[in-house]
């Protein structure tokens, strides 16, 4: 099975973002060492109003390896204490660069 690319937007409240950041960065560190973790990029709205503020897009080796990561107690640790509204969900690729 090819990778799979993580799209997971938060809504974060303006005057928020300081306490999402550090948040997300402390997921993001734990979820770097795990299995199957390829990249991840957080991607910040310009417009302060849009209902995503932020939107993760990370890509993993497999749907059993991020669900493995996300499982751990280590993360759900972290996840627990991130107070914001997420709405993760995985993809696959169904066309790439159509224009080449």
């Amino acid at each position: 099975m090819p990778n799979v690319v993580l799209i997971n937007p938060f809504e974060v409240p303006e005057g928020q973002e300081k306490a999402f950041l550090a948040g997300w960065r402390t997921a993001a560190e734990c979820l770097r060492h795990a299995p199957g973790f390829i990249s991840t990029r957080l991607h910040k709205s310009i417009d302060p109003t849009t209902k995503f503020r932020f939107i993760n897009v990370a890509e993993w080796a497999s749907p059993q390896h991020f669900e493995a990561a996300t499982r751990s107690a280590a993360f759900q640790e972290i996840a627990h204490k991130i107070p914001f509204a997420a709405y993760p969900a995985l993809y696959t690729v169904e066309v790439e660069d159509p224009l080449s």
